[in-house]
């Protein structure tokens, strides 16, 4: 037996007597699919395979069996909540009724004789609670399918940008070692053609060094590893160096005092990657991108030790309606061909790192721009719960 009927099957436990075949027929009777088990330890296990109810005779469980099934009932998952029918003698109720329903939770007292109405409506009650148990875990499992589907979209198209930028940024090196070639085939003075010799050396040291930056990102290791932020951003800042240069844009470095961290350094590298180049688009032309890296302390999250490093630019802002919805997935400041998920996966890969990515943004000019500020602990934190990303209003 698998699949829904095995998780929605009632356990029935009643050692002594005919109370076990009579529950189990009568169950049967209105169409509840029940089985017998002669131990409440052999029941146990078999709630392991699933199971939709217990109902269990108080004779049936002794002290180790509370322990036992306790015990497991702490290993279900979040959305998992087991119920018990629990058959007393009448009167007052027994020490090991008290017993049971302290570790165990989930549970109501039958007392014998049993009512039949009474036992099908209960029975009936907690396959109902225990269908919705299983939509919730149906749903729960959608929902990290479409999670890793939308990670697995924003990592190709991270990807593509990164090839996209790559391209670019080796094109005009490479046309100006083409050009000079061709100039030194027609030079008739030695020293001019070393000259352009030389200047197509250092074009083509500049194409090496982007690659260089390249593999990086494909052969950092799957484990946290010594993260230097300076490097990293310097990294991502060869990327976008032609770019920086034609839209002339002032790049300020400030890192003061910063130590290396323990991170996943090719995720952080997306993020970096992510950050700058949305802030050279913000820009456009003419202005000015500020990158800062300084030891800070994260006094919201235990005053942990960490990092901060600040992104900010000289751009149009952002406007509060979609500030407040920044880091969710599909939602964008660009145009509509823009799938809207850089941002929402650079939040959860510092939410994994057990940081934080906060933003503010000002669109009145001539004091407009945005600053994108992420902390990030000395230690991958992998325990870490995630925080919500602050969204700070516009000042």
């Amino acid at each position: 037996m698998s699949g829904p009927q095995t998780e929605l099957r009632t356990l029935v436990i009643a050692p002594t007597g005919q109370d076990g075949a009579l529950i189990c027929n009568l169950l049967s009777s209105r169409d509840i699919l029940c089985e017998l088990f002669p131990t409440a330890e052999d029941a146990r296990i078999e709630a392991g395979n699933g199971a939709g109810a217990v109902i269990m005779a108080e004779e049936a469980l002794l002290l180790p069996s509370i322990e036992s099934w306790a015990a497991q009932m702490r290993e279900q998952p979040s959305w998992s909540e087991l119920f018990f029918i629990l058959l007393t003698v009448p009167g007052e109720r027994s020490r090991r009724s008290v017993l049971a329903q302290l570790p165990l939770g989930n549970m109501v007292l039958l007392e014998r004789p049993l009512r039949t109405d009474t036992l099908i409506s209960t029975v009936r009650a907690a396959l109902r609670s225990r269908r919705r148990q299983y939509e919730m875990r149906d749903q729960l499992v959608a929902a990290r399918l479409a999670e890793v589907a939308v990670r697995k979209s924003e990592k190709l198209a991270v990807a593509g940008r990164l090839a996209l930028s790559i391209s670019h940024e080796i094109n005009n090196p490479l046309e100006s070692v083409t050009n000079l070639i061709y100039l030194i085939g027609h030079s008739s003075s030695l020293d001019e053609a070393k000259g352009m010799a030389e200047t197509a050396g250092q074009e083509l040291a500049r194409v090496a060094e982007i690659v260089t930056q390249t593999l990086r990102y494909y052969r950092d290791p799957s484990k946290p590893t010594v993260v230097h932020i300076e490097e990293m951003v310097d990294s991502a800042l060869t990327f976008y160096r032609a770019r920086i240069a034609s839209a002339e844009i002032e790049v300020e470095r400030d890192f003061r005092n910063c130590s290396p961290i323990v991170a996943m350094a090719g995720e952080l590298r997306q993020v970096t990657l992510h950050l700058i180049g949305n802030a050279v688009d913000a820009i456009g032309r003419r202005g000015t991108l500020k990158i800062r890296a300084a030891n800070a302390r994260q006094h919201s999250n235990g005053s942990h030790s960490g990092v901060r490093l600040t992104i900010g630019d000289t751009g149009s802002g952002i406007s509060p309606a979609v500030r407040d919805s920044l880091f969710e997935p599909f939602v964008s400041t660009k145009d509509n061909t823009k799938a809207g998920l850089g941002l929402w996966f650079s939040s959860q890969i510092v939410r994994k790192h057990g940081g934080t990515i906060q933003v503010r943004s000002r669109v009145r000019p001539p004091f407009s721009g945005t600053v994108f500020s992420v902390f990030l602990p000395l230690a991958f934190e992998t325990t870490a719960k995630p925080t919500k990303s602050t969204l700070s209003p516009t000042r």
